[in-house]
C-alpha cells in the first residue's frame, strides 16, 4: 500500500486547510478544546454542521445521490485529520453517520426523501435507542414492545444510556414486534418522534458531572407504520449493519494524534521536579513516545482498512479491532494529560459547558481544567458501542475462527 499522498490529494489537503482557516472561528475552536465529552454540545456541533452544509461538505460519508461529496476514503480521512488538528467541533454523528446509512440502505423512498435532507439541514436532531436496563451488551434480550394496531404501532418500554436524548427531537429504536420467535428474529427498527405525549427523558449524571446520557421512557407512544425501517423482524440485521458503521464509520487516530500533540506542547511548558520541563522528564517522555507510536500504528491500521474500502470491500470485523484499540488508547491519552497538568489537572468543574461567559475560571490553564472531566468521561469508551469484551469475542469468532 502506497501511503504517500498523490498530488491531487495534497491539493485537496491544502483546500481543506484553507477552508478551515477561513471558516473555523476561534469561538468554535475554543469551544471544542473545552469540551470534555465524546459528543459536542449541540450549539457548537450544529453551528459547525450548518457551515459545512452550506459548503456542501457535510455529507462527506454519504453517497452523491443523497447529498454526499463523492470523496474517496483517503479524502475523507484527510478531512477528518485536518479537522482534528484544527480543533473543529464534533458533528451530530447519530443522525449523520449512523442513521443516515441505515435509511439509504434499508429505508423506503418516502423515508429517504423526508428524513435525509432534514438530517443534513439539522432540522432533526436524533438520538439512539438501543440499550435497555436489562439489555446492554446482550442487546437481543431487549423488552421494549411495539404492538401493531392498524396503521400505527403502540410502543411501551424504556431505553438507557441514550446520548443527548435531552436535546433530541427524534430517536431511532430497536423494539420487539414478535415475542413468539427467537429473540433476534422478533426485533424491528422504528423511527420515533419524541415531541409527543408518552415520551419522557430522565438525566443520568456521569462521574464528571456531565449530563451526556439519559434514560428514555416510552408509554403508549404512537408511531406511524410508515416509520418502520425495513420489514418487521429485520431490526437485528439493521442493528448489526449500524453497529459496524458505528465502530468503523470514522477514523479514531486523527483525534488521538491531535490530543497527543496538545499534550506534547503543554508538557514543553510544564515544570518538572528537577527544574526543567515535563517534556524532558524521562518517565513522562517515555510514556508519551509509547502512546505516539501506538496511535501511529492505529493510524496505519485505519489506512489499510480505507484501502480495502477504496477497492469496494466492506470494512468487516476489523472495525472491532480498531474500536477496541482506539478505546484503550483514548483512556491512556487522557490519563497522560491528567499527569501532565499535575495538581491543576485534579480540578473538577461540573458546570457545563466549560466555554462561554458563564463557565468557571480555570486553575492554571483551560487545558488543565478540561483534563479531569475528559479523563472521567473517557472511562465509557471501553463500554459504549460494544464493550472491549464484546469486541474480543467478535475478533475471536470472525477473524481468528476460534
Amino acid at each position: 500500500m502506497d501511503l504517500k499522498l498523490s498530488p491531487a490529494e495534497e491539493a485537496f489537503r491544502a483546500e481543506v486547510r484553507a477552508f478551515l482557516d477561513a471558516n473555523l472561528t476561534e469561538h468554535l475552536r475554543r469551544g471544542a478544546q473545552a469540551t470534555p465529552t465524546v459528543f459536542a454540545e449541540p450549539d457548537l456541533g450544529r453551528e459547525w454542521q450548518r457551515i459545512l452544509h452550506e459548503k456542501g461538505w457535510l455529507g462527506y460519508h454519504w453517497p452523491v445521490e443523497h447529498g454526499g461529496t463523492g470523496w474517496t476514503p483517503v479524502q475523507r480521512y484527510i478531512f477528518e485529520k485536518e479537522c482534528a488538528l484544527s480543533s473543529a467541533p464534533g458533528l451530530p454523528v447519530l443522525g449523520l453517520k449512523l442513521l443516515a446509512p441505515v435509511l439509504w440502505t434499508f429505508g423506503s423512498p418516502e423515508q429517504k426523501a423526508h428524513y435525509l435532507p432534514r438530517i443534513l439541514s439539522a432540522e432533526d436532531f436524533w438520538c439512539q435507542g438501543f440499550s435497555e436496563p436489562g439489555a446492554g451488551s446482550d442487546l437481543a434480550s431487549l423488552k421494549t414492545v411495539a404492538r401493531r394496531e392498524g396503521d400505527r404501532y403502540i410502543v411501551n418500554g424504556s431505553k438507557i444510556w441514550t446520548t443527548q436524548a435531552h436535546f433530541a427531537d427524534h430517536i431511532f429504536c430497536l423494539v420487539r414486534t414478535d415475542p413468539s420467535v427467537k429473540p433476534q428474529a422478533g426485533i424491528s427498527f422504528l423511527l420515533v418522534d419524541m415531541r409527543q405525549p408518552g415520551v419522557s427523558v430522565r438525566p443520568i449524571i456521569g462521574l464528571a458531572g456531565d449530563q451526556e446520557v439519559n434514560a428514555v421512557f416510552l408509554d403508549d407512544v404512537e408511531v406511524p407504520a410508515s416509520d418502520l425501517v425495513g420489514k418487521e423482524g429485520e431490526g437485528w440485521r439493521i442493528a448489526k449493519f449500524l453497529l459496524e458503521n458505528e465502530r468503523g464509520g470514522s477514523c479514531h487516530a486523527p483525534m488521538l494524534i491531535a490530543s497527543l500533540l496538545r499534550v506534547r506542547e503543554d508538557a514543553a511548558n510544564e515544570p518538572s521536579d528537577d527544574g526543567g520541563t515535563l517534556l524532558r522528564d524521562p518517565a513522562f517522555a517515555r510514556e508519551l513516545a509509547r502512546l505516539e507510536q501506538s496511535v501511529l500504528a492505529l493510524e496505519m491500521t485505519e489506512l489499510r482498512i480505507l484501502a480495502e474500502v477504496a477497492q469496494g470491500r466492506p470494512p468487516g470485523p476489523q472495525t472491532s479491532l480498531v474500536k477496541m484499540l482506539a478505546s484503550t488508547l483514548r483512556q491512556e491519552v487522557d490519563a497522560l494529560a491528567m499527569r501532565a497538568y499535575g495538581y491543576a489537572g485534579l480540578q473538577l468543574a461540573t458546570h457545563r459547558p466549560l466555554y462561554g461567559q458563564d463557565c468557571e475560571a480555570p486553575v492554571g490553564s483551560k487545558a488543565a481544567q478540561v483534563a479531569a472531566p475528559a479523563y472521567l468521561n473517557s472511562r465509557a469508551w471501553t463500554i459504549f458501542g460494544g464493550s472491549n469484551e464484546i469486541q474480543m469475542n467478535i475478533i475471536a469468532r470472525t477473524v481468528l475462527n476460534l
